[in-house]
């Protein structure tokens, strides 16, 4: 067996990365190297810094170097509501509007043929908050796939036996879109949840 050289141990390092293949890893190898060394060393060393420090917080549990996030220290949330959402990502795109209520991140959903069951995504952790915290409503912020929607479903019913009140997030046509171009689907979905204007 022939040993890699560092250069292929580079660039199949980098494809680790999602959306990037083999060319493209070898691009940014070579652009690297060849224009902006110190730029990659610099990567480097957060990159290590990051997977050693960074881990989830103890409330929410979205990504932050301390026991709590920035989001869960904040006391100007509001402690009523809480967003139920899949991944840490998925918090950045609601942050980006008014919503100003705290969260709980799954880190993945409900797949049973992965054998990912309720316990893999922090749902008894979940139980706790909703036992112990006085949450006026949650709102279900999972995906519209299958699984995203199964997750909703399960977590509904946990939310509905605690006597609290549960929504989850409109689905349907986005802003700027043509009726010609969405998918019937999304337009039964978006029917659904019309309302009174």
């Amino acid at each position: 067996m022939i040993e890699q050289t560092l250069l292929e141990q580079l660039v199949e390092a980098l494809r680790v990365m999602p959306g990037i293949g083999r060319k493209s890893a070898q691009r940014i190898a070579h652009q690297l190297l060849q224009r902006n060394r110190d730029g990659a060393k610099h990567l480097s060393r957060i990159m290590a810094d990051a997977m050693e420090r960074i881990g989830h917080c103890q409330r929410c549990r979205t990504y932050t170097e301390n026991k709590l996030c920035h989001l869960c220290e904040n006391t100007r949330r509001d402690d009523s509501t809480i967003c139920v959402v899949e991944n840490p990502s998925d918090v950045d795109s609601i942050e980006e509007t008014n919503y100003r209520g705290r969260y709980f991140v799954l880190l993945g959903h409900l797949s049973p043929l992965d054998g990912i069951g309720p316990d893999d995504i922090g749902l008894n952790e979940f139980k706790l908050l909703l036992d112990n915290e006085d949450l006026k409503e949650v709102i279900l912020a999972t995906s519209s796939t299958v699984e995203g929607e199964a997750t909703a479903h399960f977590i509904s019913e946990m939310v509905k036996a605690s006597g609290k009140e549960v929504t989850r997030i409109a689905h349907g046509v986005p802003m700027g879109g043509e009726l010609e171009y969405v998918n019937s689907l999304t337009i039964a979905h978006a029917l659904d949840g019309r309302k009174a204007i």
